[in-house]
């Protein structure tokens, strides 16, 4: 891990923290990039530094449209891509969680990964809460739907790994989850990475790029799911 590096963004994100508000930072980046390993590293030390209850993270990934909505909608072979969110929802999370109520406690979904769907309820965000880290590909997207987004985000960050390592996440993180490495191989470059373009295209509208890998082998992200809920390497 690049300690330095790191050290200075836990201090740039407990800079947010005010007294009185509640802070929300973003994390993007494209498929691969680390998103979830950092955001999971940051809060936790934050946690730690700081004392519990002072950040908790929110996974864009929750508002992922469950398979059955992706099949009918005919994305299921393009899961991943931006409409295949419920990008309005994400969004009007974020304005609850801006505006937080005494004594309420809001409750996220997350992304799991082993049903390769969204569980609801599942992330409690009490009132007192001082930081809410998020990530996800799309904090930065500038379309219709996901535009809204940037303004509910105190600071996003963008992360810029080396592409050729990202990749190679990508498919190693697919055959981990079942699927075949040719299969793996034919989704990163064919759907995965044109999100990614995608993705990328947001990358000055960012507050804050890190270049480079943070850390060696980043964990899985639990989201940038494959495209079906078997997480078997079939094409229809």
């Amino acid at each position: 891990m690049d300690a330095h590096r790191f050290d200075g963004l836990v201090a740039r994100a407990h800079a947010l923290v005010t007294p009185g508000r509640r802070a929300l930072l973003g994390i993007a980046g494209a498929p691969g990039a680390g998103k979830s390993t950092l955001a999971r590293r940051l809060a936790d030390a934050l946690e730690e530094r700081y004392g519990a209850g002072t950040a908790v993270l929110v996974p864009m990934d929750g508002f992922h449209l469950a398979q059955a909505e992706l099949t009918r909608l005919g994305r299921a072979e393009r899961k991943g891509a931006p409409d295949t969110f419920d990008a309005a929802g994400y969004a009007a999370l974020l304005a609850r969680l801006r505006a937080p109520r005494p004594g309420e406690v809001v409750y996220a979904p997350a992304f799991e990964r082993s049903l390769e769907e969204a569980v609801a309820g599942s992330v409690a965000v009490p009132y007192g809460v001082p930081l809410v880290v998020t990530e996800g590909n799309y904090l930065l997207h500038d379309d219709a739907a996901w535009a809204p987004v940037r303004a509910l985000l105190d600071e996003v960050w963008f992360l810029d790994p080396d592409r050729e390592a990202r990749v190679a996440r990508l498919v190693e993180r697919h055959v981990r989850f079942g699927k075949e490495r040719s299969f793996a191989e034919r989704w990163v470059a064919r759907s995965d990475e044109a999100n990614a373009r995608l993705v990328e295209a947001g990358r000055d509208r960012a507050d804050v790029v890190v270049a480079g890998d943070l850390f060696p082998s980043p964990e899985p992200d639990a989201g940038d799911p494959g495209p079906d809920a078997e997480g078997r390497g079939r094409e229809r």
